[in-house]
């Protein structure tokens, strides 16, 4: 039995909101420690926009997200320190951005313009990873695995694109940097896609070696990051 299917039964959906919002909360006050207190957060109207969107995502995904098999049938393997790793760089981009522009730290060109940019693209990366994980149902796992009659998605969001989910978290992580306007929230946003080429040659191999010729038609035909547009027959 594996750490996931030992778990046991997840919690009802208003506790799963209450807990989303603690977490929204700690970001929130990691944001404010690195802008220079409480008063410039809420002086912020930037950085206030940024913390909504991460609230409404959190909230959407603590009522919505569909339950997760537990019966897999392949895994990769991944060491404990690179999910930790993807777990908590995005969530310095913000912090370490907003510590960019406090201090005047490499500032990016652009002014307003840019920034506003930014806060619309980290609500775009949080949606799409939304609506991806939502494609894939029951089938989603935060580790790598395939589950009991696991089904290969190439349709929707995943016919031109493999991982849609993963340009979700980048484009999140690029807008939360750029929304401040420093080069300093570049460099975790780096390793976030680092992070997730790395994972992506480990989960690729995974399908392969489950999906066989399925998979090689889907790749061939389809792009990691990037859409490779031509035939997208399902």
């Amino acid at each position: 039995m594996t750490a996931e299917e030992a778990r046991g039964p997840r919690p009802p959906a208003p506790v799963r909101a209450l807990l989303a919002l603690l977490v929204c909360g700690i970001e929130a006050l990691l944001l404010a420690w690195a802008l220079g207190g409480l008063d410039r957060l809420l002086a912020h109207p930037r950085a206030l926009a940024l913390i909504a969107c991460w609230a409404v995502a959190a909230e959407v995904l603590a009522w919505g997200a569909p339950v997760r098999s537990r019966s897999a049938v392949a895994r990769a393997s991944e060491g404990r320190l690179g999910l930790l790793a993807l777990g908590l760089v995005p969530v310095a981009v913000a912090p370490l951005a907003a510590y960019g522009e406090r201090i005047q730290l490499w500032p990016l060109p652009g002014g307003e313009v840019l920034r506003w940019t930014g806060v619309a693209i980290a609500a775009l990366g949080l949606g799409l990873r939304i609506l991806a994980m939502r494609a894939l149902g029951a089938r989603f796992s935060p580790t790598l695995a395939v589950q009991q009659e696991h089904r290969l998605e190439t349709g929707g969001l995943y016919a031109r694109v493999r991982h849609p989910g993963y340009v979700g978290t980048v484009l999140a992580s690029l807008g939360a940097a750029l929304t401040f306007g420093s080069v300093l929230g570049l460099i975790p946003v780096a390793v976030v896609m680092l992070l997730l080429a790395a994972r992506v040659r480990r989960e690729e191999a995974m399908l392969a070696e489950h999906f066989g010729e399925g998979w090689r038609e889907y790749h061939a035909r389809s792009g990691a990051f990037w859409p490779r547009f031509g035939d997208v027959r399902r």
